[in-house]
């Protein structure tokens, strides 16, 4: 948002040259300026496109079942389904999760963001209940793990892609007792989808 000190004879001056003047100080009060000269990427870097190709197994509708193994009345098992697809050329994963409750209202949703930084590695912004978090992901040679922290330990999750079936298995660990299964999922993929980046809002 341009800032509200202009006044009204700035006002009167073409609108590039207002949109370079605001730019301009807010590039400068951030110690960003010569950032402004440097080229833009719309579809992402080639390297985090290239990154992302290990991932690009997981693209598209997938099918199949959540087993919760611990907790009141566990084992319990609900149809869960994927969706994920590319964005911004090919350089961020999006991916929605959705667990069906037996009247088939969502029992679980969550949603998440991969990206790839040649400082960071790959990393997973994740939105599920009511909550967000950004977590490392390590990408194996059949699948990936990541990370989460939970009260008095941590979630550990390991996804491998065999014979095309994806098994995802979370795990809770903690100090001085033995790993715990509490959830697995058992996918197949159903086919593709154009999902999220189908049908941009394009200028008239």
């Amino acid at each position: 948002m341009m800032s509200a000190s202009l006044n009204f004879a700035s006002a009167r001056r073409p609108l590039r040259a207002l949109l370079a003047a605001a730019i301009l100080g807010t590039a400068a009060l951030a110690g960003a300026a010569p950032a402004l000269a440097q080229a833009v990427y719309p579809q992402g870097t080639a390297e985090q496109r290239e990154a992302m190709q290990v991932l690009d197994w997981m693209d598209g509708e997938w099918v199949g079942e959540a087993t919760i193994l611990a907790g009141p009345g566990a084992p319990m098992t609900h149809p869960h389904t994927e969706r994920i697809g590319p964005m911004l050329g090919g350089s961020i994963k999006v991916i929605e999760g959705r667990t069906a409750s037996d009247d088939g209202t969502a029992a679980f949703n969550a949603f998440a963001v991969i990206s790839w930084s040649e400082e960071g590695g790959y990393v997973m912004r994740s939105y599920a209940n009511g909550q967000a978090g950004d977590f490392p992901l390590t990408s194996t040679p059949d699948g990936f793990s990541w990370t989460t922290p939970s009260r008095g330990g941590e979630l550990r999750y390991v996804t491998t892609f065999r014979d095309g079936e994806w098994v995802e298995i979370g795990t809770f660990v903690m100090p001085d007792r033995p790993p715990m299964p509490v959830v697995e999922l058992r996918l197949r993929r159903r086919g593709d989808t154009d999902w999220p980046a189908a049908d941009p809002v394009l200028p008239e």
